[in-house]
């Protein structure tokens, strides 16, 4: 049965007519993102680099026409000012990133500047421009120092990372902390760190992602070929995360003591191994029958194998419960897939998807 609780949700009257800044949009999540501020009457301003993949759901969504969208390295502090200061927001979404570990491995460099110039970048943007009241600022699940045990991380236990994404972003949340004590608080500025874990949909067509890598290779009739099979992740669909940035972006608009960092992640019993994921995921392809081959060998470079969120936080305070539920968010994305393949039209198909999440109870 369902409580006031799990129906915790975006409000359209608080976010109509509010100027947001959402940086990153051009990405996946940015991308739906912005798909679902542009729904609830937002006037968003993006900020992003060209798209990183062909096909791109921002492309395919058609959402250029949808917000103001700029073209803009985050690693450029002027360039990042000045947009800061003719967009004027009342909310601003922190997005922008490096946001792939094995990639991090590859350009450690690049993923250290985007990750940490480009979030001191635009705090001191908005150090430097008053005027905004709430900044949500993405950063990750594995900013943890994580030690592969059971219980699931709390907002106060130690940060760490042991690839470069993961330490970029353990050092973001520091940034964002002195940035928030030492300068952004006084101003009246309420800004929040949020930690989320890893996510699925439709859209998505980066590299090294699960569910986009299995059916890339069903499309084509090749078998999947999957590593660290029974690694752990806190694996949701993309819609429950973005409603938690939304409804914190409310919350701290009427309370500044909310400030500081959030987890948003699945219940723990909704945690599962990649092998389980990839199994949910076959028996829906076309009515199962896909080729998988798991490679229990440890090859590449290290990756946590047990990782997961405590969200009592959000649940409590921000009332926000998961809608969908692991093998539903499974199941959706690989639909949505599909019948983007067939024809589909990839905005029509993401905004069914934010219409059934509302009406989930």
């Amino acid at each position: 049965m369902s409580t006031d609780a799990e129906m915790a949700k975006p409000d359209a009257g608080f976010w109509r007519g509010k100027r947001v800044l959402l940086t990153g949009h051009t990405g996946f999540k940015g991308a739906w993102l912005a798909l679902w501020l542009h729904r609830l009457g937002a006037h968003v301003t993006g900020m992003a680099l060209a798209p990183s993949t062909q096909p791109s759901l921002f492309e395919l969504a058609g959402l250029a026409s949808s917000l103001d969208h700029h073209v803009l390295d985050i690693r450029e502090p002027r360039a990042v000012a000045e947009l800061v200061r003719n967009a004027q927001p009342d909310v601003v979404f922190h997005l922008a990133a490096q946001a792939l570990v094995r990639s991090s491995y590859t350009d450690p460099v690049g993923t250290w500047s985007a990750n940490v110039m480009g979030t001191v970048h635009l705090l001191d943007a908005l150090r430097q421009h008053p005027g905004t009241r709430v900044a949500v600022l993405v950063t990750t699940d594995k900013v943890y120092r994580n030690l592969e045990w059971h219980h699931p991380y709390r907002e106060c236990d130690e940060l760490g990372g042991h690839d470069p994404y993961s330490a970029s972003k353990a050092a973001c949340e520091l940034a964002i902390a002195s940035y928030r004590d030492a300068f952004l608080g006084s101003s009246g500025l309420r800004v929040a760190s949020a930690r989320a874990g890893n996510v699925m949909g439709g859209g998505d067509w980066a590299m090294d992602r699960l569910l986009p890598d299995a059916v890339a290779a069903w499309q084509q009739g090749h078998v999947l070929n999957i590593r660290r099979p029974d690694a752990i992740r806190p694996w949701q669909h993309v819609l429950e995360p973005l409603a938690g940035y939304l409804c914190l972006a409310q919350a701290l608009w009427d309370d500044a003591t909310l400030t500081g960092p959030w987890n948003f992640g699945p219940h723990p019993h909704e945690r599962a191994t990649v092998r389980q994921v990839v199994q949910w995921a076959s028996a829906t392809w076309q009515g199962g029958g896909c080729g998988v081959h798991f490679d229990d060998s440890e090859q590449g470079p290290h990756e946590a194998g047990r990782l997961a969120l405590d969200t009592a936080k959000a649940q409590t305070l921000l009332k926000l419960q998961p809608r969908w539920g692991l093998e539903q968010a499974v199941r959706r994305t690989v639909r949505w897939y599909q019948a983007q393949h067939e024809g589909g039209d990839a905005r029509q198909l993401c905004l069914q998807d934010l219409a059934d999440w509302e009406a989930a109870e």
